[in-house]
């Protein structure tokens, strides 16, 4: 009961964090606003020019409107950051350390917190960029897939938890690291810089290889929802591996917070 009381009185604390710093709300702001946008504009950029025919036009129209996911994950990266090395940044963290002395639950309550406001933005983004793409493509006469369905429900859902899993591995980045430009550094290339590199290695296979294993590249093939055989990875083994990544930068963020000073 006591241990549920902590649990609970973390998370309040850590929502009171969050919620009070006017970086927050910018940041989830900026994370709906280029998901729809940029998908927007990727959206109006299909004319009829480019299919003889829009409604025969093989196109994958659910992944072109979520576009805009990779601009929106960096806005995610430095909300994840912030979470922890702000605390670092002012000194705080030892403040809170004092207050709660479990560090693993500090740990736990800023990841349910700040998973809880990604996927609550995360949502109206992909939401807001998925119906704006099929007005755009319906009014242009692309055949524009329903929002129920079932390819498009696993694009949509599997975004947000792209998302998610984005903002934890940033929170395990800044955990293990406490600086923020270090963190945000090493966060933004792992999701920006890993994918271009791989694209540029001339041995095909090392190519694909790297394409798997770089967690921007394999977990948005969750987005896919047409020609899933030629995707370098699929859709939820794409994700598992974006989840192994989180997995790992939390258990060694965890881990530091554990045997270091604050």
């Amino acid at each position: 009961m006591r241990s549920a009381e902590r649990s609970l009185g973390a998370l309040h604390a850590e929502w009171t964090k969050l919620r009070t710093l006017h970086s927050t709300w910018w940041l989830l702001f900026a994370l709906i606003a280029l998901t729809v946008l940029a998908g927007v504009a990727s959206t109006a950029s299909l004319t009829a020019g480019d299919c003889p025919v829009p409604a025969d036009c093989h196109e994958d129209t659910v992944k072109l409107s979520l576009t805009g996911v990779w601009l929106g994950q960096g806005a995610v990266v430095v909300l994840a950051v912030l979470t922890m090395s702000g605390e670092y940044g002012t000194g705080t963290i030892r403040t809170t350390l004092t207050t709660e002395p479990g560090r693993v639950r500090v740990l736990a309550a800023k990841a349910v917190v700040l998973c809880s406001l990604t996927a609550a933005a995360s949502t109206v983004g992909v939401l807001g960029a998925l119906l704006a793409g099929r007005l755009l493509l319906s009014a242009d006469g692309f055949a524009a897939p329903a929002l129920t369905d079932g390819p498009t429900v696993r694009a949509a859902a599997g975004t947000v938890l792209y998302l998610t899993l984005t903002a934890l591995t940033g929170l395990g980045a800044a955990t293990a690291l406490r600086d923020t430009a270090t963190a945000v550094t090493t966060a933004l290339a792992l999701f920006y810089a890993f994918p271009l590199l791989a694209g540029l290695l001339a041995d095909p296979d090392w190519q694909e290889n790297a394409r798997r294993a770089a967690p921007a590249t394999a977990g948005l093939a969750i987005q896919a929802t047409i020609d899933l055989d030629r995707l370098p990875i699929g859709p939820w083994a794409g994700i598992g591996v974006l989840a192994a990544y989180a997995a790992a930068a939390l258990v060694m963020g965890g881990v530091l917070l554990r045997v270091r000073d604050a």
